[in-house]
């Protein structure tokens, strides 16, 4: 009579039910990753981006936007980028979170596609001398970019995009309080919801 062979006969077994416990467990991991929110945005790197938006209205305030506040805008906002991007990084690391995998990999991708097109209006409006509809183009673009993004983070960062947008919309049609408009978003919207952002998600 032929004997059956017993699972517990079979000395591989042990390793094949061992290698597929960890396969699923990996493949756990990854879908909760993928799914998850992006908790690391930084309220305080958000307060600090407001900080420099109000101190560049302030200097651009002093001189025409066409002779010289556009590039201080447009180098506060490359310097704020660093800025929001270092404070993200380190409060993804305090949380033992990756910026860079999972839903922080998909707030970057949603988020930059509104930056691209920003740059690229932004060439295209100066050229064409429309400057006065770049600050409510920037406007309407970041919060575009904060709202797409932030559909995988917490809920006050799509709402701080909603409002940026409100801003460049009311910017593009009335481009005279393009300036002030700036101030009070990359200003005053940064620090409220940079400070909301802090008090309950942990700085």
């Amino acid at each position: 009579m032929e004997k059956r062979l017993r699972l517990d006969d079979d000395p591989a077994a042990p390793t094949a039910l061992s290698d597929r416990a960890i396969e699923n467990l990996s493949f756990i991991r990854r879908t909760m990753e993928a799914s998850g929110t992006f908790t690391a945005v930084s309220g305080l790197g958000t307060m600090a981006m407001g900080v420099l938006a109000v101190a560049a209205g302030t200097l651009a305030s002093r001189v025409p936007f066409a002779e010289g506040g556009l590039r201080i805008w447009a180098g506060t906002a490359v310097l704020s980028s660093v800025v929001g991007g270092y404070a993200i990084m380190r409060k993804a690391r305090r949380r033992q979170e990756s910026a860079l995998s999972g839903p922080g990999r998909k707030f970057l991708l949603n988020f930059m596609p509104a930056v691209i097109a920003g740059a690229a209006l932004t060439g295209a409006l100066a050229g064409a001398g429309l400057l006065a509809l770049l600050p409510g183009t920037w406007l309407l673009l970041y919060g575009t970019g904060v709202v797409t993004g932030g559909a995988f983070s917490v809920r006050v960062v799509p709402a701080m995009g909603l409002a940026f947008m409100a801003l460049g919309i009311l910017g593009l049609a009335v481009p005279t309080w393009g300036q002030t408009l700036m101030v009070v978003g990359f200003g005053g919207l940064h620090l409220a919801f940079g400070a909301i952002i802090a008090w309950r998600y942990g700085g």
